[in-house]
C-alpha cells in the first residue's frame, strides 16, 4: 500500500493511472473534494442529466464532459478520466460484465462523462469535527446500500437511491448532520438515522457494496445520499453501454471541499 500522506490530488491521479494504486480513495488527500463517475452514449446523456438534476442529494453534479473527451477542464484539469480512478466498472444491458484499471480501450467518440460529488468529501470535515470514520479505522470500503427510496424518473432512467453509512455516537449525531450539510454538493445532510428497516435495508451487516463495518456500544446508523445511486438506476434501467467507477474508487479532484460549500 503507497503512503499518500502530503501528496497533492495531481500526484495522486499520476500514481492511479499508473496502477500503483487500485484501492478505495477513502481519506486519501483530505480536504480535497472527490468525484463519482457515470460514462454513458451521448443518445442517453441528456435523459441522465435529467435524473441528476432531479435527484440533487445522490447525484450532485460537478462536472460534465465534452461529447468524446477523456480530459477533464474543470475539477481536475488535464485528468484522463479512463485512467485517472483507480477501478472502473463497465456494464452491457445493465449487466456488470467486467471490472478495469484502464478503460481507454473501450473509450468511444460519442461518450459523455458525468462527475457527481462523492461522500467521501465530507469525511475530512467529519474526521476535523472528531468523528470517527470507522471503515478508514479498519482500512476498508464504506459499506452502502440499495434502499426502498425511490428516485425521481426521468427519461430512461429510474430506481431507489442507495445509500452510505457510518456509525455514529448518539451524542455526534446533531454535530454530524450539521457539518455535512454545509456541503450540499457532496450529498449533504443524512437521509436517514437510525433504523435502517425504515428505509428497506434488511441486514445492516450485509451491505450490496462495499464493506461491513463494526459497531460500538452507544453507536448509531446514519445514512447519507451516495453517489453510486446511479449504478443501480443503470442496472434498472438497462442501457447497452455504460462505464462507472467501483463503488469506493474515486475520481480525487483539485477542488477544495471549502468551496463546495454553502
Amino acid at each position: 500500500m503507497i503512503n499518500t500522506e502530503g501528496l497533492s490530488p495531481a500526484q495522486v491521479r499520476e500514481l492511479i493511472r499508473e496502477e500503483k494504486i487500485t484501492v478505495p480513495t477513502s481519506g486519501m488527500c483530505p480536504g480535497y473534494a472527490q468525484a463519482n463517475l457515470v460514462i454513458l452514449p451521448k443518445e442517453y446523456a441528456y435523459d441522465f442529466l435529467l435524473f441528476a438534476e432531479r435527484n440533487p442529494k445522490p447525484c450532485p453534479i460537478l462536472e460534465v464532459s465534452d461529447e468524446g473527451s477523456r480530459y477533464l477542464k474543470k475539477i481536475a484539469p488535464g485528468a484522463d478520466i479512463a485512467k485517472d480512478i483507480p477501478k472502473y466498472r463497465i456494464y452491457e444491458n445493465g449487466v456488470m460484465t467486467g471490472e478495469y484499471t484502464d478503460v481507454s480501450s473501450f473509450w468511444r467518440d460519442d461518450l459523455v462523462s458525468f462527475l457527481i460529488g462523492c461522500s467521501f468529501s465530507f469525511e475530512s470535515e467529519l474526521i476535523e469535527a472528531g468523528i470517527e470514520m470507522r471503515h478508514n479505522t479498519l482500512g476498508c470500503n464504506v459499506p452502502m446500500y440499495l434502499t426502498n427510496i425511490p428516485c425521481e424518473n426521468a427519461g430512461i432512467f429510474h430506481g431507489n437511491m442507495v445509500v452510505s453509512m457510518r456509525p455514529i455516537p448518539y451524542e455526534q449525531v446533531v454535530k454530524s448532520v450539521t457539518v455535512t450539510a454545509a456541503i450540499p454538493r457532496v450529498h449533504g445532510a443524512p437521509v436517514h438515522i437510525g433504523d435502517p428497516s425504515v428505509i428497506g435495508i434488511s441486514d445492516i451487516g450485509k451491505p450490496d457494496f462495499g464493506d461491513p463495518v463494526t459497531f460500538k456500544p452507544g453507536e448509531v446508523p446514519v445514512f447519507w445520499a451516495c453517489g453510486v445511486t446511479p449504478q443501480a438506476a443503470v442496472m434498472a434501467t438497462k442501457p447497452p453501454f455504460v462505464i462507472t467507477h467501483a463503488p469506493g474508487h474515486m475520481l480525487i479532484t483539485d477542488v477544495k471541499n471549502v468551496e463546495l460549500k454553502g
